[in-house]
């Protein structure tokens, strides 16, 4: 039996500690936290989206980061001041754009994928994470947005997913909340919400019950090459004590540490911080209840993604902020996301707001890395950016065939 460090208690690290002990591997997942999920994984938009996995390697969101640059509530927001690591970054998504088609039929045909897996996992586990399969509606205010939309639409669709369009009649017949009229809409019914940190911590539970060893509130200081395998030091927190770990195989499916971890290992990860923000709504009362909407909403002219989370929870997440590892919540980027609320559901009484925001993983390429490294025995399992918690079902597959047949 060969014994894997997984580096990372996320969605990608707790997914790829599942299915490598389904085949028969001994893991060991090591977090600095002193929970699973307490970071990316934590309150993203929860949708489950193949229906979102359109690559951001395009003109238009040049054009549109540029033209947003000076706005302070603007959807996409980059902070001007000079980083080598973001500017080489951008430099590198712009060359991505000749990509941008092979790319989002790719991340298509992984979304799909992924959905088989995640389910099978959350069964086999009996984990309750809010799963609504009520499919996900796209909405547009104007025809340009949409003619755009249709364009996305045919790459989605060659990717091998169902989705039509639906016009503003047939958008309120499938979610009668919606009060706002639109130009038209696409509808997803494949896709489908959760919320990824009650089925991250359930898969966590379940992998505990199978065996795994998780080692939380342990910062790894070092990974060096040991024989066959590799000695991985570990710092608990608040301590000075290191102790060792020896391993076969190392996994980084660390987020946005995933690029420190690289370059400790010689392999160059380029992972920017994209920051994203939430509010979860407290559905208090019945009419809020009532009034909120239950199928996952997209709202194309705000970038605003919507999830319902049980009876009592609104979840309502966007933006995409380059402002490097901040992850302080400002006030000016939740207000859009409270005020979108009360516009689009007057009903719902936003007095009990819960904001929170993330890093997500962003490779140049919007492409998760799944591959093994220059060392033999290391392994990467990151980079999901915004999909991580629609792919990482897939990727651990992905992942746990790798390090079996290199360890054979």
């Amino acid at each position: 039996m060969h014994h894997v460090a997984v580096i990372g208690a996320g969605i990608t690290g707790v997914t790829s500690a599942y299915a490598l002990r389904k085949l028969g591997c001994e893991v060991t997942v090591i977090d600095r936290q002193r929970y699973c999920a307490m970071e990316t994984s934590y309150a993203n938009g929860g949708q489950l989206s193949a229906s979102n996995a359109e690559v951001w390697n395009n003109t238009s969101t040049l054009i549109k980061g540029i033209r947003w640059m000076f706005r302070r509530d603007a959807p996409l927001l980059v902070n001007p001041s000079f980083s080598w690591h973001k500017y080489s970054w951008m430099a590198e998504f712009m060359r991505n754009v000749s990509n941008y088609r092979q790319n989002t039929v790719e991340t298509t045909r992984l979304a799909i994928a992924a959905r088989q897996h995640l389910y099978q996992m959350a069964e086999e586990a009996d984990i309750d994470f809010d799963l609504e399969q009520r499919g996900i509606l796209h909405l547009y205010y104007d025809r340009k947005s949409f003619e755009a939309g249709r364009r996305v639409n045919a790459l989605l669709r060659e990717g091998g997913l169902e989705r039509h369009e639906v016009d503003p009649q047939e958008a309120q017949r499938l979610e009668p909340a919606v009060q706002r009229d639109c130009y038209g809409g696409f509808y997803t019914p494949s896709d489908a919400t959760g919320d990824i940190h009650k089925f991250t911590c359930g898969l966590a539970q379940a992998c505990e019950r199978m065996g795994v060893q998780f080692r939380m509130d342990s910062e790894v200081t070092s990974i060096t090459p040991q024989g066959r395998g590799h000695r991985v030091l570990l710092k608990q927190a608040g301590g000075t004590e290191q102790e060792q770990l020896s391993v076969d195989a190392v996994v980084i499916c660390a987020g946005t540490a995933s690029r420190r971890f690289g370059a400790m290992l010689g392999d160059r990860i380029n992972i920017y911080p994209v920051k994203g923000y939430s509010i979860t709504v407290n559905l208090d009362d019945e009419r809020s209840a009532q009034a909120a909407p239950w199928i996952s909403l997209l709202d194309e002219e705000a970038k605003i993604v919507t999830s319902r989370l049980g009876r009592n929870r609104f979840r309502v997440a966007g933006t995409a902020e380059f402002n490097g590892y901040n992850k302080d919540i400002r006030a000016d980027r939740i207000q859009p996301l409270t005020d979108w609320v009360r516009r689009s559901f007057p009903n719902v009484d936003t007095s009990r707001v819960v904001p929170w925001t993330g890093l997500r993983p962003m490779m140049p390429d919007m492409m998760p890395r799944v591959r093994a490294g220059k060392r033999s025995g290391v392994f990467y399992n990151t980079g999901h950016g915004h999909l991580g918690w629609t792919l990482s079902a897939v990727t651990a597959q992905m992942l746990a065939g790798m390090v079996t047949t290199q360890r054979a």
